[in-house]
């Protein structure tokens, strides 16, 4: 079926200003809550930007005007994020035509290209045991952040998917203990990630010190006065997965939370697991994601540079 887009001559709806009509749009997604959040940041820098250029909030821009938001965007974000917010204008201004309110102007306007490979850096097997090893388990803040550390890197957890964890989510499907998940995007725990018995210890040991415990509780919480028995953030997480790696030296802003997930892929991978084996603990929707890491593996280990000689 031919689509033919609406044209300025064919509105029934007079434009409003994009402040009046982005509840509207929102509200009418059918998303989750995590993604209306992300939609609601995305439009409120856009809406700036709008101002800001001496546009307002209009609605009633050209091909040329988003093109110089994108650029805008670019100037000081990472791909990713453009590509994350020119998609929100690009659902808008569908939603806008939809509802014969203004043309879909975005049409044909692409997102930032995705760089190649990963944007983390990994971590050796040595760089992890020296890591852990800081992490002394003589507090109970010790042990929590020992079994944290130690989970992410055995998991390839996400920080989000950590911080979601509860208590109640260590399971066992067809004998062997796993922890339900709640992934990136997802609004049920309807994901998990086997847990062998060097990852399990660690939390059993924490959970015992911690005392009583309800299905409900987080598996990681705060233990400060102030958020005592609360979950942990995942800018908490992330400040325990930065502290423990400067200890042993590793201050770089390309070592995070998140270069424990690209570690355990890359060691899973390095160790013998098949792609459907690593996808699947990656949780990867798309399998060529998981193959980037087996082509960094093989361009590494078969790099022609490996053969010059002068």
């Amino acid at each position: 079926m031919e689509i033919i887009p609406v044209q300025p001559s064919d509105l029934t709806v007079r434009p409003a200003g994009l402040s009046s009509l982005a509840d509207s749009f929102i509200a009418d997604m059918d998303i989750s809550e995590g993604s209306r959040d992300t939609y609601s940041r995305s439009l409120r820098q856009y809406i700036s930007w709008l101002e800001s250029t001496g546009r307002g909030d209009r609605i009633d821009l050209q091909r040329e005007d988003i093109l110089a938001y994108k650029d805008y965007l670019a100037s000081g974000k990472s791909s990713y994020t453009v590509s994350l917010y020119m998609t929100t204008i690009r659902k808008l201004y569908q939603w806008l035509e939809s509802k014969r309110i203004y043309p879909d102007v975005t049409r044909g306007i692409k997102g930032s290209k995705k760089p190649r490979g990963y944007r983390k850096d990994t971590l050796t097997p040595d760089q992890l045991r020296e890591a852990l090893s800081t992490l002394k388990r003589k507090s109970l803040e010790g042990l929590r952040d020992y079994a944290l550390f130690n989970l992410m890197a055995r998991t390839g957890l996400r920080d989000i998917e950590v911080s979601r964890a509860q208590v109640g989510d260590i399971r066992q499907e067809a004998g062997q203990p796993v922890l339900q998940i709640q992934g990136k995007g997802r609004d049920t725990k309807d994901d998990f990630v086997l847990l062998t018995p060097e990852a399990l210890k660690p939390i059993k040991r924490y959970l015992k010190a911690r005392g009583a415990v309800q299905e409900g509780d987080p598996l990681f919480c705060s233990h400060s006065d102030r958020n005592s028995g609360q979950a942990l953030t995942t800018r908490s997480i992330s400040r325990i997965i930065k502290t423990a790696l400067r200890q042993i030296g590793l201050d770089d802003k390309r070592l995070t939370a998140h270069s424990l997930r690209h570690t355990a892929i890359t060691l899973s991978i390095k160790g013998g697991a098949s792609l459907q084996q690593a996808q699947a603990m990656a949780r990867h929707t798309d399998p060529k994601t998981t193959l980037v890491y087996f082509h960094n593996l093989d361009r590494i280990q078969a790099g022609a540079e490996k053969f010059i000689d002068f």
